[in-house]
């Protein structure tokens, strides 16, 4: 379910109707995640890493309302619940496209990533359904980069204003702490520093949870 921003109301209508009209309109920024706690809860619960900081990024997205904000073209949507389409890697090397729905109980949430993924892995092709959906986030995980920086490829022609989440490899301090590298880009129109901020504050916690 959705509703409309009262744009005469929203303090950013200004800042909506700059930015929507920009080439390119996203903008990014990398922090680092502590995930110590949250990777011996996973492995406690036993449930995968990468389906629990999938399910506290979805947490911590439909904890914030901007996050849940969708351009459509004048408007702006605001979605009640918010879902994933995480990439899947193969064992040949590719990936594809998967979709998750969010459920805040993580038990019910890993059963649905686990069917998921098993239906990616065994479906040939990128596009392994149909997406026409827009409340959805981007998320990718590349495991084997404690990266920096991180860009990703756009078809500036489509029109697209869902975040885009990733994660980077996991490393560990000989102290025992582990940490990974966060990427989040987000539309302009829609969202600044201060809804980013807020997003990351609100994962963090979740994570140290």
């Amino acid at each position: 379910m959705k509703t409309y921003l009262d744009l005469e109301r929203w303090p950013r209508t200004e800042h909506f109707h700059f930015f929507r009209k920009f080439d390119e309109p996203f903008w990014g920024a990398i922090v680092e995640v502590d995930c110590t706690n949250a990777y011996e809860q996973a492995r406690s619960a036993g449930i995968s890493f990468f389906t629990w900081y999938l399910h506290k990024t979805l947490v911590a997205v439909n904890a914030i309302e901007a996050c849940r904000y969708r351009v459509e073209e004048e408007k702006v949507a605001v979605y009640e619940n918010v879902d994933v389409s995480a990439t899947i890697s193969r064992d040949d090397g590719s990936f594809g496209f998967s979709f998750m729905q969010f459920d805040p109980d993580i038990a019910v949430f890993a059963q649905r990533c686990t069917t998921e993924i098993a239906r990616v892995k065994k479906t040939p092709g990128l596009f392994t359904r149909t997406f026409d959906m827009d409340n959805l986030i981007h998320f990718s995980a590349i495991p084997w980069v404690d990266f920096k920086s991180l860009s990703h490829a756009r078809s500036f022609s489509f029109p697209d204003s869902c975040p885009k989440i990733s994660f980077g490899k996991m490393t560990v301090t000989p102290e025992g702490k582990r940490t990974m590298p966060m990427s989040v880009h987000v539309h302009h129109a829609l969202m600044d520093g201060l809804h980013v901020g807020q997003f990351i504050e609100v994962f963090q916690s979740e994570m140290n949870r």
